[in-house]
């Protein structure tokens, strides 16, 4: 199935499908709409996002880049960017702005599997706010990541230098003003230096 899209103001549009898709569905959905940046709610609900703008894009990346480094190096697991998207076992499919899962989870996967959507939550995730993202619905994001699964997630909001630290079972914990935000539990060890990112261009 391809929709086709009105002219809409930046921001988010929701697609309300008569029925939700069943997973494979909802992946040909995803296949035949590929110009376009598709989440599922748990709800059902289809997500279509804004492409990031330049800031954003190069904020990602440096974030991205510092994950996928340390990931190399510690050997333990895998990191992934905003363009791999994950079905989650309470029935969202999100992609996160970057993430990490242990070598050990990845293994027990299929070939297709792995080069598909992957039926796994990641260990560790980073949701990253864009000027068309609203912080409530980021907020809610994250603790669905949390509620599925995620051992630890990082909700960055550059604009005001503040880190969201999520774990499961508590309550978030806000951070501002720091210089760099140190990994714990999954991802012990990696620490995450924040000056370029709160610069930005």
């Amino acid at each position: 199935m391809r929709i086709e899209l009105p002219e809409i103001e930046p921001g988010f549009l929701i697609y309300h499908p008569e029925r939700c898709m069943d997973d494979e569905e909802y992946y040909r959905f995803c296949i035949n709409n590929s110009d376009l940046r598709i989440e599922r709610e748990p709800n059902g609900e289809i997500v279509i996002m804004p492409p990031p703008g330049g800031e954003t894009s190069y904020r990602n990346n440096e974030l991205t880049r510092q994950l996928g480094n340390w990931a190399r190096k510690d050997g333990r697991g895998m990191a992934f960017d905003s363009s791999g998207e994950f079905f989650l076992p309470k029935g969202a499919a999100y992609m996160p702005d970057a993430g990490w899962v242990l070598k050990s989870r990845l293994a027990k996967l299929s070939k297709d599997e792995k080069r598909r959507f992957p039926h796994l939550c990641p260990d560790f995730v980073v949701e990253l706010l864009s000027p068309s993202d609203r912080l409530s619905r980021a907020r809610r994001k994250m603790q669905t990541w949390i509620d599925n699964g995620a051992q630890l997630g990082w909700l960055i909001d550059a604009d005001h230098r503040t880190v969201y630290v999520y774990r499961p079972g508590q309550p978030p914990e806000q951070l501002t003003d720091i210089t760099h935000v140190d990994g714990e539990g999954p991802v012990e060890g990696f620490r995450l230096e924040l000056e370029d990112i709160w610069k930005g261009l």
